[in-house]
Order: C-alpha cells, then structure tokens, then sequence
C-alpha cells in the first residue's frame, strides 16, 4: 500500500470517524501515516458523521477538489452511502479475513462502483479509473 501513495500523483486524504489521535498508532505501524499525516479529518471536525456526507464534503473543501472528481476508498456501508450522498465515486476496499459473507453484494447494493479485495487490486482499478488529476 506504501508503494501505491508513494506513486500515486493525486491528493490524498483520509476521513475518519475515529479521533486522528486514536488513528496515527495504526497508521504508524503499517507505514501509512506520512502520506496522510496532514491530511485527515474525524467526526470531531464536522457536524454529522457517517452515513450523512459532511466527513467526505470536508475533505473536499481542503483538497480544494469538486465532490464529483473525488474517488473514495470505503470499507463501511455508512462511509459508501455517505460518498455516494456527496456523489463521488466510491471503490469498496473488502481485504482481510474479518469480512462477513455477502459485504461485497450489501457495498455494491448501496453504490460502490468495484470491489476490490487486496491491495494489488486496488493498484490495478486505481490506474483504470477517470478520476481527475490535481
């Protein structure tokens, strides 16, 4: 996954609905925090968390990007449904073995465009997407 933000020339952020502080641990462990360090925000700094679309509204604003060329990476079916409220396209990330059987149908069902379930994979549909560079 380091590889891929390393390579990847498109602004970045991440939407939390965890406070930053509880987050960065994780993200320090798998290496991810440098790409996102500056470039995060939590339920703590909008008004309504997921499913509602502010989370995801916000972080457009400070990426000074249009809703509509925004691309989300969502695990949750709160976080696509609040994408899809924004209207961004969303790809269902579904990696792992915590996954319970039918996730990937109830993502596609409230608006992900692909699922992907390993880090390759979202390698490969991130380099076939339209999405607009900065």
């Amino acid at each position: 996954m380091c590889d891929l933000l390393r390579e990847l020339l498109l602004r970045r952020y991440a939407s939390l609905s965890k406070y930053p502080n509880k987050f960065r641990p994780a993200l320090g462990l798998t290496g991810l925090w440098r790409y996102f360090e500056h470039h995060i925000n939590s339920t703590v700094t909008v008004a309504a968390g997921r499913p509602a679309p502010d989370l995801f509204l916000d972080a457009a604003a400070q990426m000074v990007v249009k809703p509509a060329h925004c691309l989300v990476v969502e695990d949750s079916i709160a976080g696509v449904k609040a994408d899809v409220a924004a209207r961004m396209k969303v790809i269902g990330f579904r990696a792992g073995d915590h996954w319970i059987t039918g996730h990937s149908d109830r993502l596609l069902a409230v608006g992900t465009s692909t699922i992907v379930r390993s880090a390759t994979e979202l390698t490969s549909s991130l380099t076939r997407q339209p999405v607009l560079p900065h």
